[in-house]
Parts: C-alpha cells; sequence; structure tokens
C-alpha cells in the first residue's frame, strides 16, 4: 500500500450537495468541500438569488452551483435530485444543513410547529430517502446531519438575560435531538449498501451581530474559552465526508468547543 494518509481527505472526483449552503455554518461546509476537490452544488428556496449566491461565493474564490430547493415540498426534492443527475451522474456527499425557522416562542401557534415538523423532520427523511436511494445504487456515499449541541442539551436561559432575544424555541430543540436517532436509523438502514450517515453538532458560532456580553458568557461555557468561528467546522465537515471516515457510522461529532462535555 503506497497510498498517502492525506490522500484519504481528498473530495476529488466527488459529487456534493449543501442544503441551505448560504448561512453561518452552510458557507463553511460549502467552502471546504470545493476546496477538498468535490464538485459542489448549494440549496436555497430563493430562485431569484441563485446567481448572486453563486457569485458570492467566486469572490472567495470557490466554485459552487446553486439550484433551489424547498423541502417543504417533494416534488422540488425530486427536481434537485433529477437535475444534479443530469449534470453530473451520481452523488457522493449529502450535507442536510437546511432549516426553517417557523417558530419564536413557546407560546406560538400549532400551526407554526406543524410547519416546522413539515419541513424539518418530513422533508429531511424526504431528501435522505431519495438520494440515500441513489447512492444505493451506486454502493456507497456519506451523509452528513447538521444538528447542533441544543439536540443534546437543554437550553440554557442564563445565557439570554437581558439580551433583548432568546432561544427558547421548542421545535428546533425537538429536530435536532430527533436528528441523532435518524442519523443513527439512516446508518443502520443504508449500511449493506456502503452508506455512512453521521451528525456533525456545532455549538455556538460567533457573527459580527453578534453581542459582545454574549460572546464572553458563551465562551465561559467551553473548555476552550471561546464561540466557534468561520472555518471551525471545516475539517470534521471533510473528515466526514471522505475516505478518511469509511468505517465511521452513525456518530455523533460535537464540534464545540467542549461545550457539552462537562
Amino acid at each position: 500500500m503506497n497510498m498517502n494518509v492525506m490522500d484519504f481527505f481528498t473530495l476529488k472526483d466527488k459529487v456534493a450537495i449543501v442544503t441551505g449552503g448560504s448561512g453561518l455554518y452552510g458557507r463553511q461546509i460549502t467552502t471546504a468541500l470545493s476546496q477538498a476537490g468535490a464538485k459542489t452544488y448549494i440549496t436555497t428556496r430563493d430562485k431569484s438569488k441563485l446567481r448572486e449566491l453563486e457569485q458570492s461565493f467566486a469572490q472567495d474564490g470557490t466554485k459552487v452551483s446553486a439550484l433551489s430547493l424547498d423541502l417543504e415540498y417533494e416534488e422540488s426534492i425530486l427536481e434537485l435530485r433529477d437535475r444534479v443527475m443530469r449534470d453530473s451522474g451520481r452523488i457522493d456527499v449529502l450535507v442536510n444543513n437546511a432549516v426553517a425557522r417557523t417558530m419564536t416562542s413557546w407560546n406560538d401557534p400549532l400551526d407554526a410547529f406543524a410547519r416546522s415538523m413539515h419541513i424539518n423532520a418530513t422533508g429531511l427523511f424526504a431528501i435522505t430517502r431519495v438520494f440515500g436511494d441513489i447512492m444505493a445504487e451506486q454502493g456507497g456515499g456519506s451523509i452528513i446531519n447538521i444538528g447542533s449541541i441544543q439536540g443534546m442539551v437543554g437550553a440554557d436561559a442564563t445565557l439570554y438575560k437581558d439580551m433583548g432575544f432568546h432561544g427558547m424555541v421548542p421545535d428546533y430543540f425537538f429536530h435536532k435531538g430527533g436528528m441523532l436517532n435518524f442519523t443513527r436509523f439512516v446508518a443502520s438502514y443504508y449500511g449493506e449498501k456502503n452508506i455512512r450517515c453521521n451528525c456533525l453538532s456545532p455549538g455556538g458560532l460567533a457573527s459580527q451581530r453578534t453581542p459582545e456580553l454574549f460572546v464572553d458568557r458563551y465562551s465561559e461555557r467551553t473548555f476552550l474559552g471561546r464561540m466557534a468561528n468561520e472555518t471551525d467546522l471545516m475539517g470534521s465537515i471533510v473528515f466526514l465526508a471522505s475516505d478518511a471516515s469509511l468505517y465511521v457510522s452513525g456518530v455523533n461529532l460535537p464540534v464545540d468547543g467542549g461545550y457539552t462535555a462537562k
């Protein structure tokens, strides 16, 4: 065997899809996959922003193709599948990163929770099944669900005291918690077809809009003394997407600076 270990991390000749690729997490996930060599597609619900989205990545030297996807509608998922297969003929990596924020508080109407279920639970299952079946026909692939530490622990209301905003949103915790065991189920279901399914659960990511007081409070709760930055997910994504993790399946990987390790 003459292969260098670094060769296992390449995504050259791989095709990857990142749903919701333009957000705080999605952008670095997409950039990492593209830089590792994958032909990378990202999705957005807003068809009018496809060209703008591609150009925004191109300005940073990242080549991506932006396609429309609305997880609320099965036909949109099937259209995405058909477009990618026509264009590339295969799919090697699916990153389930998109999430619809339909609720703002515990007291929202039940319709808001039901819509969240339809998009974030039913939609997650639908797209995983559609592309998982394609991978099964091919004989392999990697499915990566983007969870959250909020699927692992309860809400900490003290972080938000006097902040003017809060994180007490029930549907998000519900879906991210359910995603963990859905990951294990998918890993079990597709395992015999050489398909791996893992979950990456990020901690809080600081942006320019994050109040300094919140950053300080959150940072004190981590082992590393800081919030995540714009590159902290990149290595983990490439690991789970590539052949470097060929014997890793059904795992939840917290990328949270030690927040949930206490």
